[in-house]
């Protein structure tokens, strides 16, 4: 019985339209691929890591956590959701679809708060670069790791307590119900808007510390080539030291205190003086727009994928209106798009990643 009367957000035509074959061959083809693709990337994500020493580095465990969850994703939930959308009906039972929609719930929270914490992750990186070397261990990613599952956990299994376990045998559908407003509003905010609102906090102002610290290291070289004074050469040390480190966070997750002592020790001796100002400032901005495109295409990419679904989960939850089930699928793959999506922005931009799926790609042709 419904409580009351909802505005249909999407045409009445679509609502009992039925698929025919070649409809249901097209979507299962379609959705097949992005699941093989989604399994495939992923799981080079987490090999190379694996394999490859180099990466062995705290923040690349986030990033193999990311993979893994992602991975997790492709293979339990994306299958049952093609077959479910094809079908047109649920033919696997009630324990099956409650463990599918915990499982799908759990691990989609669960990848957006990986986003989160690496954002977080890459802020401390770029804010107190120093100090946070010394903290950026196994340990404290293993615990970011361990809040990140919990959080999404204590996000999804709530409704397991009071979904209907009367006539249930033969369920012919298995959604997520929104029988209960609090808990939409709450597990909305927790696993995406919350979530959200930090990362833009958090990229913003790595973008804004990265562009101070990109003009700041030309003028800090200029004086450290004029002067010889002690202090100004450990303020020198200091700031190129933190540069090394923001120049790699707003690209590249990986840092290594390696690079940035490195880093310290050959900037000072670069001949700045064969540069002009105008040729410093072209790298400078070079730089910034680099940083602004890599961190658009990241919060773009999330954004694009996620916000249409738990937009219309806030707005179906809260009775505003009803969507058909074509869009609804449509919004729930949009989102799982981003799994697909992450391996791809999160490694990309890094020369190690590059290398070592270089060298699982010869392995492979090799066997």
């Amino acid at each position: 019985m419904r409580k009351m009367n909802y505005t249909n957000c999407t045409a009445e035509t679509i609502a009992n339209k039925s698929k025919t074959v070649t409809e249901k061959m097209l979507i299962s083809l379609a959705l097949a691929v992005i699941t093989t693709l989604t399994t495939l990337l992923n799981s080079a994500v987490i090999i190379a890591i694996c394999t490859t020493k180099k990466l062995h580095q705290p923040a690349n465990y986030l990033i193999c956590s990311l993979a893994f969850t992602d991975f997790l994703v492709a293979i339990l939930v994306m299958p049952l959701s093609i077959a479910y959308i094809v079908m047109d009906t649920w033919t696997l039972g009630y324990v099956i679809c409650e463990i599918w929609l915990s499982v799908d719930m759990t691990c989609c929270t669960c990848s957006i708060l990986h986003l989160c914490v690496i954002a977080l992750d890459r802020y401390w990186a770029i804010t107190d670069a120093i100090e946070y070397a010394r903290k950026r261990t196994v340990k404290r990613a293993s615990l970011m790791i361990l809040i990140v599952w919990t959080i999404s956990v204590f996000i999804s299994l709530p409704p397991l307590f009071w979904r209907n376990h009367h006539n249930i045998s033969t369920p012919s559908r298995c959604i997520i119900q929104h029988d209960h407003v609090i808990y939409t509003i709450y597990s909305t905010f927790g696993a995406f808007y919350i979530p959200l609102t930090l990362i833009l906090i958090l990229y913003y102002r790595i973008y804004h510390a990265a562009k101070s610290l990109y003009q700041k290291r030309g003028s800090s070289r200029h004086l450290s080539n004029r002067s010889n004074d002690s202090q100004n050469s450990f303020a020198h040390c200091k700031l190129t030291q933190t540069f090394c480190v923001s120049e790699f966070s707003t690209s590249d997750p990986t840092i290594e205190f390696e690079k940035m002592t490195a880093c310290v020790r050959t900037l000072p001796y670069d001949n700045d003086n064969d540069l002009s100002g105008d040729r410093q400032q072209q790298i400078s901005s070079s730089r910034e727009r680099k940083a602004a495109r890599i961190l658009g295409l990241i919060l773009g990419a999330f954004m694009l994928s996620w916000l249409p679904f738990f937009i219309k989960e806030l707005v179906v939850g809260l009775s505003l209106c009803t969507v058909s089930p074509e869009v609804a699928d449509f919004l729930t793959w949009l989102g799982y798009v981003n799994s697909l999506v992450n391996p791809l922005l999160y490694t990309s931009f890094n020369d190690d990643f590059k290398i070592a799926f270089k060298k699982l790609i010869r392995c492979k042709e090799h066997s």
